[in-house]
């Protein structure tokens, strides 16, 4: 559906600006999914990744015994990193993995969900997987073009360590959000440690 694709992408240029990069990916059996780059030195000097292309069509769920084309669940991610602290451009391939993922794995993608690609998201980086957060923050969603169909919600990820991912399949992802904020973590730091979960 290249027309909520393009009201999409007309909505994270309104928010977060003109993209200074873009990537696409293709996996087999898939959609092509576009990660654009967002910089802006005043924003107190984030770089932005949005994929573009896991909306077009809805995410079914896998016990479901006939997908809908049109209704169900739509989304797209959104992850912020500060810049210049380490090669987050390498993001672009498992950002557009975890887009592919409810094509591919059948998953529908969620606030409260985490994803992993079983691999570093940068060179070097301490997070193989995310925590999708809740939309409206950032982006706003964008609505429906076609009667049946949901609005395209823009989900902000958060890149979890390897003891946060396993305290958060425990404990839940509101216990861990909690432990983000008593001890202040900067969830947007490339080289930020595991929070404190003892």
């Amino acid at each position: 559906m290249s027309d909520v694709l393009a009201l999409v992408e007309a909505r994270l240029h309104t928010a977060l600006g003109e993209p200074d990069a873009r990537a696409a990916v293709t996996f087999l059996g898939t959609d092509r999914i576009e990660v654009l780059r967002f910089t802006d030195p005043r924003d107190g000097g984030l770089v932005r990744y949005a994929t573009l292309g896991m909306s077009a069509q809805p995410m079914t769920d896998p016990s479901a015994s006939l997908a809908d084309p049109v209704a169900g669940p739509r989304a797209e991610l959104v992850l912020s990193l500060r810049a210049g602290r380490a090669d987050t451009d390498k993001v672009l391939r498992p950002l557009a993995v975890l887009a592919a993922s409810p094509q591919v794995e059948g998953l529908v993608v969620a606030p409260g969900a985490s994803l992993d690609v079983g691999e570093e998201l940068w060179p070097g980086a301490p997070f193989t997987s995310v925590l999708v957060g809740e939309p409206g923050g950032l982006v706003e969603d964008v609505e429906p073009v076609a009667e049946g169909m949901e609005p395209v919600r823009i989900l902000p990820v958060l890149p979890l360590t390897a003891n946060e991912a396993a305290f958060k399949r425990v404990h839940g992802a509101a216990a861990l959000e909690e432990r983000w904020l008593q001890h202040g973590t900067d969830l947007r730091d490339p080289l930020r440690r595991s929070v404190p979960l003892d």
